[in-house]
């Protein structure tokens, strides 16, 4: 049985462990309340307009505004990766890596194997992560999330669109955690472009309901890049919600594990400081029939 000066600082430390893991988890609450908002209230329009942007698409393939739907033989390819800054997050930058990884084996290998495979990361912890890697970096920021708007979204999603127009790039796919409460987070792998019309009864009946004003050339020119950048922005406000989700989960879980930590070793310390009274007593016993003897 350990010793009690061992258990006693043992119980300290779980201790101090237990009031961080719960003042992190209070932070990331206090945090995930912003981030929740913002999601909710974006993802509505984000859907809605990528909704019409997959309509225009059908009716753009062969039109010069049509370069985001161009369908072509996938050579070159472009993985966004969406992680967070920070650890102490459960698997929440594991999986996006996995994920990641998995794309890079099979779906995408022979691009990959021949060097035209490509990766963009947001997040310190996916970044770090490929730079050990020999893949080619199109693009790392990890300051993003220290000040997430649409203004700092665009020109990155710009500069991605600019280079798949250009044919730098035939497909991008962006890998992030969707949020969807505070305890679950869904890893997702999403086609970013090209732009992919959706084929069902209820896109087909609903392409004979927009009416283009002032012409079809204008809206698309406006609405099309807008959607994009809008969608680079969903995904990120998504892994900036479900990263806060994933923390608190995680130190909750922590704070929890600590305090049942800390039964165990109290109990265990009386335990010792009990057998360490009964082992006085019996010397102290010992020692008086000795005398009398």
């Amino acid at each position: 049985m350990a010793n009690l000066k061992e258990v006693r600082y043992r119980i300290t430390s779980v201790n101090s462990t237990q009031q961080i893991t719960s003042a992190m988890k209070m932070v990331s609450a206090s945090k995930l309340r912003r981030a929740q908002d913002a999601i909710i209230k974006l993802r509505p329009y984000a859907n809605k307009l990528k909704e019409i942007l997959q309509n225009l698409s059908s009716n753009l393939d062969n039109s010069s505004e049509g370069a985001y739907s161009k369908q072509r033989k996938v050579q070159k390819v472009l993985l966004i990766a969406i992680s967070s800054n920070r650890g102490l997050c459960g698997a929440f930058n594991s999986n996006v890596i996995k994920a990641t990884n998995v794309l890079i084996n099979t779906t995408f290998a022979e691009q990959f194997k021949s060097n035209n495979g490509s990766i963009m990361t947001f997040g310190k912890k996916v970044s770090e992560f490929y730079a050990k890697r020999p893949y080619p970096i199109f693009e790392s920021n990890n300051q993003i999330f220290d000040h997430l708007t649409f203004n700092n979204v665009a020109p990155l999603a710009e500069k991605v669109m600019k280079a798949f127009a250009t044919g730098n790039f035939d497909k991008v796919v962006i890998i992030y955690n969707q949020f969807k409460n505070a305890a679950v987070q869904i890893l997702s792998t999403e086609d970013y472009l090209p732009i992919v019309p959706q084929e069902n009864e209820v896109v087909k009946k609903s392409k004979m309901d927009y009416i283009f004003e002032p012409n079809k050339e204008e809206i698309v020119s406006e609405l099309i890049p807008k959607s994009l950048k809008i969608q680079l922005y969903k995904a990120l406000l998504d892994s900036h919600a479900a990263e806060h989700g994933a923390r608190m989960t995680a130190m909750h879980k922590a704070t929890d594990n600590a305090q049942e930590l800390l039964k165990e070793l109290r109990l265990t310390y009386n335990k010792a400081r009990q057998a360490a009274i009964t082992n006085e007593i019996l010397e102290i016993v010992g020692g008086a029939e000795a005398l009398k003897g």
